[in-house]
């Protein structure tokens, strides 16, 4: 065994150490909920669900001015870095960019994974709301339902719309102001 002391280290400040360690972590991509460390490496099925709600928001998003991404998102004072698996903001917010604040979107959509689907239920709902996300899609595949989530404060979010069932559409606010067809879900 060796006489060799561990080294310490010293760290002033572990939101900023935890969120600067995972933008450099290689392969795949990499958030933090509730201060852990969760790779993002979605299912093609998974996708295809973001992938068919992209198509229905894209005319009004470029009407609008409005960019579609899974960029990261930070949750500062906290623990919490996402992913979002589609963020909608204004265009001019996104040049030069690494990461954008949940008040900042106009719709945020998480689609539910059998690993991570209580993650989008609980945790991400809550926290979107307390930083200010104005309108939350929850896209729940297990319970095949669709729930949009509006009116955020501290607490939650204090309107719901849903779960609608798959098949369903779901009618989203101004500005976008559209019925979101969830039947290819």
């Amino acid at each position: 065994m060796s006489a060799e002391r561990a080294r310490e280290y010293r760290v002033d400040d572990l939101e900023a150490a935890l969120k600067l360690s995972i933008r450099h972590i290689h392969g795949d991509r990499a958030q933090i909920v509730e201060g852990v460390i969760d790779l993002v490496s979605p299912s093609w099925d998974h996708e295809s669900v973001a992938d068919i709600i992209r198509e229905q928001l894209g005319p009004k998003a470029r009407e609008l001015g409005l960019r579609m991404g899974s960029g990261d998102i930070d949750l500062p004072g906290s623990n919490n870095w996402y992913i979002p698996d589609i963020a909608v903001v204004p265009r001019e917010l996104v040049k030069g960019a690494k990461a954008l604040l949940p008040d900042q979107t106009l719709l945020v959509v998480e689609v539910t994974s059998e690993s991570n689907g209580d993650t989008d239920r609980v945790v991400k709902r809550r926290r979107y709301a307390e930083y200010g996300a104005p309108l939350y899609l929850l896209v729940d595949r297990q319970e095949r339902s669709c729930t949009l989530f509006s009116q955020p404060g501290a607490l939650g979010y204090t309107m719901a719309v849903g779960p609608l069932p798959f098949g369903a559409s779901v009618e989203l606010p101004e500005p976008f102001g559209l019925a979101l067809r969830t039947d290819e879900f």
